[in-house]
Formats: structure tokens, sequence, C-alpha cells
């Protein structure tokens, strides 16, 4: 019987790959699986799979002719997956020795339908761990108490759904939003916290988060980026009224971040990416927009205003930036 399936998805990944599968050997057992969603790479991607063939046991390769985005690449992985367990990892990060087995270990012995898990991120040399939100750790708890209070950092501003680990019985709770090619974990997250019955959080980091890749969606800006609004989209349709404070505040301090590093836009997305927030923004209720605004840090709300000029000015403005949200 597979105890854990580990869905990789990559595209054009022919520069971390090896390191990726590298650290999977590291953290190979009989009974784990390693389902790699080649999403139609056009590098030497799926030569660097091919080598690891015998190197891998358990090693599943998914080719997808044409891409279809990261939502959809993790799909196929679920699809295919036969473990009691699902994990994931993206194609340009790595783990450390053991971390899967104490993955396994750390939801065998709470019970719960997911475990979150910090992270550390990479940027070149430089390792520093985030820590997933959550003061009270190892202990089962229940998920819609974790996405409140909406004023500080909880569990649905992590969403990366590379930092856990999850019982394959919760089905559909576990599949993303097909066809987005950004934010596509966003809805995934508060879905997820509002319909499991249980969750853990516990201390241990030992996914190696490659930031500031050349090529990652968080540093291109084309067309994709729209996928940002019709993924909160999604998050507002499905959002329990009492947590639409907390939805609101979140949509907001992303949507100002996106604009302040909106140099990355041509004009013309830009103008396009104004458009739409603030046709998202001014549907939202007003009065939960303008505590959002009042409660950011300075340069955030001066990203956001002018999507909003009938907004009242802030009464007052944090000048120290949370690291919530982005």
């Amino acid at each position: 019987m597979t105890t854990l399936s580990v869905v990789v998805p990559v595209r054009d990944g022919e520069r971390y790959i090896a390191d990726a599968l590298t650290s999977l050997c590291r953290n190979a057992r009989h009974d784990f699986e390693f389902i790699v969603v080649d999403d139609g790479s056009v590098d030497g991607t799926g030569e660097v799979i091919a080598d690891f063939a015998g190197d891998l046991p358990g090693l599943t390769v998914v080719r997808n002719p044409s891409p279809v985005g990261l939502a959809d690449a993790r799909n196929a992985g679920l699809s295919a997956a036969t473990g009691r367990y699902v994990t994931f990892m993206d194609g340009d990060d790595w783990l450390a020795p053991g971390y899967l087995t104490r993955l396994v270990e750390a939801i065998d012995g709470l019970g719960c339908d997911f475990v979150r898990a910090d992270h550390v991120q990479v940027e070149g040399r430089k390792r520093v761990v985030h820590r997933a939100p959550a003061a009270r750790r190892g202990a089962v708890l229940d998920p819609r108490d974790a996405i409140l209070p909406a004023d500080v950092r909880t569990m649905v501003d992590y969403p990366y759904a590379w930092a856990g680990i999850y019982r394959r019985s919760l089905g559909d709770l576990l599949c993303f939003p097909g066809s987005l090619h950004t934010a596509e974990d966003r809805p995934w997250i508060w879905r997820l916290h509002q319909e499991a019955a249980s969750f853990a959080v516990v201390s241990m980091a030992g996914v190696f988060y490659r930031r500031l890749v050349a090529g990652s969606l968080t540093q291109v800006g084309d067309e994709r980026q729209l996928h940002f609004f019709d993924a909160f989209e999604l998050v507002f349709k499905d959002v329990d009224p009492r947590f639409l404070p907390k939805a609101v505040r979140n949509f907001c301090a992303l949507l100002a971040h996106h604009l302040e590093l909106g140099d990355r836009f041509t004009p013309e997305l830009r103008a396009a990416f104004e458009e739409r927030g603030a046709q998202m923004v001014r549907a939202l209720p007003a009065e939960l927009v303008a505590d959002s605004v009042a409660r950011m840090p300075v340069e955030r709300a001066d990203a956001l205003r002018p999507l909003l000029p009938d907004l009242p000015p802030s009464p007052h403005v944090r000048v120290r930036r949370d690291r919530e949200e982005t």
C-alpha cells in the first residue's frame, strides 16, 4: 500500500529539477510514490527526469503535450496519486533529507485531515525560515478557527500547498481551480480551511523554497497576472459571511502589492490590471475596503488609492509593514 504521493509539477525546469529529484531520492521509501508532471517543457527537463528513472523508486512521469499551468498540472498529479496522503513540491525547490518521513509521522500521530509546516526561503546563498502563522503547534485544531482575526496574519495568508501534507480522502478539496496560472493557491487554501474538519501546524521546516527564479510567474508580468482576479472571484463566491472582512483585507493587501510591482507590466497590461482591480474592489463592501486601506502601510495604501477616488482619507495608517498576505 502506498503511504504518500508526492506531486511535482514542472515546466522548463532543466536548471533546477535535478536538485529537486536528488532531494526526493534522499527521502524515498518503498511506500512512497513520486509523480512528476512535465507540463509541456521544451527544454531538457524531460531528459533530466528520465536520468532519475533508475535512482528514484516509485517515480511516475506524466507528460502534458502542451502547458496547462500549475493548477491543472497539480490536478493531473492528484488524479494519478494512490497514496493515503499527498503532498506537493515545485520543480525548482528541494527537501531536507528525511523530511517526508517526518511529515507522515506528524499526520499519523495527530490523526487530522491536514498538517501545515514551516519552510525555508532561499535567495541565492541566503536562507530564512518562514513560520506558518499559527502560535499553537502540534495540536489538532478547527480549520475555521485559523481564518480570523481579519487584521493579523493567519493561516489563509499562508497558502503554499507544498508546505504541508493532506489526506487524499479529502478528495475534491485538494483540487485546484482549473485554468488558473497564478494565485491558484488562494481559493484552494480558503476552501480547505472552510470545509475540512481538522488540521494542525507543526514546527518543521524541510521545504527549501527557491524565490525570485527567472521565468516564475512571480517575476513575469504578462496577461496571466490577471488570473489573480479570477482567483479572488472564487474566494468571494464561496466565502462564509463571517469571514468576509478577512477576505477583503487579504484581497486589498495583495492588490496593492501587485500595483507596487506594476513596472513589470506593459502599459496596456497595467491599465487592464488597474481597471479590473477597480471593478472588483468597488464591488466589495465600502466600509470593509476603507478599513483595510486605513490599516495598510502608507506606501501600500498610496498604491491602492488611485483605484478608489471616492475613498475618504484614512483616519490612521500603519507605517510598519507586516509580513502578512504577500
